[in-house]
């Protein structure tokens, strides 16, 4: 059973976190070989304060 991972940035609207469980669950299926019902998808949202790139806060 496939378990995927996603860190990002909290306040996305649940619309676009739906899509993106979706378009990862289909393209795991694809390479894997595997069904849907195998696959778990989990999203972790952040406080933009806890995330930084290049070396700088995002918030």
């Amino acid at each position: 059973m496939p378990l995927i991972e996603v860190t990002m940035y909290e306040g996305r609207p649940r619309e676009t976190k739906r899509k993106l469980i979706e378009a990862i669950t289909s393209t795991v299926c694809e390479t894997l070989g595997t069904t849907p019902e195998k696959v778990w998808v989990v999203i972790r949202e952040e406080p933009k304060e806890n995330l930084g790139i290049a070396g700088k806060p995002l918030a």
